[in-house]
């Protein structure tokens, strides 16, 4: 980030931004331009795509914990949506999430007014970018959110009792707190928010980047889930902070088809400087996840080199999500991940040269 640029910081860390196109939008080019820029502005972006529910979209920003929610809306009936998922945050509890948007000329200055005077916080019109220019609306937005304090007294003092797995937003700020309280304060909430002593597996899913790991891991969720009715799974996914900008793409979610099943509960974090593929608290977000009683807790990494195997610092049971492209087949023999895993998986296998490497890999393991 260049020196003259603002700094936005949160009381809890960089601020959580989800970033989405409405339902029946296939226009996306707008969003991701937008999101790029908030997260080269300090932000964790959690990235949802196009083409997204009111109920999509309120659910991940109170399973994230986020401080806003910024999505475009090119294809009419903006009032209705935007209005709606107010509507739903604020039955939630989730009165403090912001809300940005924009939709060029389709969404008049009327409609505009409308929004504003209906809790939107803001909803930016081609007069805006005019005056602001593109990163002022940017700067804006991270300015607003930035104001939001998810550690407030009155949002703390709902931690007073036991959570289960069920309660989305009371789970979420643990998971924020896990992340930011020290280590006292921490404890000391989670022993009062306990509703399990239950022993739960964790299982650790970590890979190369652009393995297919996240994609794997959402066929496998939707498999548990079909299998097991009822069971609570926790999925937390990791993603590298980027040390030039501070900022995240905590993009998982755009993977995960079986999210729209309410017995999956899925968190995004960054590495927020931690040095590996796995947060500095993950081992605290998943004694959260074991506290408030799901069944079965998986833990995903970022994409990971040769040596690293962090994952097994915090997983019962590990997989090592790989593809045929590696080099040489001696480049196995410098692979960590293959001496340790309990689960090596080829994947993409319909590639060519997939059926070698599975004999090399073979001879490996």
């Amino acid at each position: 980030m260049a020196e003259d640029e603002p700094v936005f910081e949160t009381s809890t860390g960089p601020p959580r931004i989800i970033t989405a196109a409405s339902l029946f939008d296939g226009h996306d080019a707008a969003i991701n331009v937008m999101r790029r820029l908030i997260q080269s502005s300090g932000a964790e972006v959690i990235h949802l795509g196009h083409d997204q529910s009111a109920k999509a979209v309120v659910e991940c920003a109170i399973q994230e914990d986020a401080h806003g929610v910024a999505l475009t809306s090119y294809q009419g009936g903006h009032v209705e949506y935007f209005t709606y998922i107010r509507q739903l945050l604020d039955e939630a509890g989730c009165q403090h999430i912001r809300i940005f948007g924009g939709g060029g000329g389709t969404i008049t200055p009327p409609e505009i007014k409308t929004l504003h005077e209906s809790g939107i916080s803001k909803i930016y019109s081609p007069d805006d970018g005019r005056a602001m220019g593109l990163m002022g609306m940017i700067h804006h937005l991270m300015g607003l959110a930035s104001e939001v304090d998810l550690v407030n007294p009155e949002r703390l003092a709902t931690l007073n009792s036991p959570i289960t797995a069920e309660e989305m937003a009371r789970v979420g700020l643990l998971l924020t707190m896990s992340e930011s309280a020290d280590d006292a304060t921490f404890k000391s909430t989670l022993e009062t928010c306990r509703s399990s002593d239950k022993e739960v597996p964790v299982i650790g899913f970590t890979g190369t980047g652009g393995a297919g790991k996240s994609s794997l891991l959402d066929e496998l969720m939707l498999r548990i889930l079909r299998d097991n009715p009822g069971k609570k799974v926790c999925l937390l996914c990791v993603d590298p902070t980027r040390k030039r900008t501070g900022g995240a793409l905590l993009g998982d979610r755009i993977r995960m088809n079986s999210l729209s099943n309410n017995d999956l509960y899925m968190r995004s974090l960054a590495s927020r400087g931690s040095g590996s593929e796995i947060s500095a608290n993950l081992d605290r977000a998943i004694e959260v996840a074991k506290a408030v009683g799901f069944d079965l807790i998986f833990c995903e990494t970022s994409g990971i080199g040769q040596g690293s195997d962090a994952i097994t610092t915090v997983a019962d049971h590990s997989m090592y999500v790989m593809t045929a492209e590696f080099g040489a087949h001696t480049q196995l023999e410098k692979i960590e991940m293959l001496d340790v895993a309990d689960v090596v998986v080829l994947n993409k296998y319909e590639k060519r040269g997939s059926e070698d490497a599975l004999r090399a890999i073979r001879k490996q393991v």
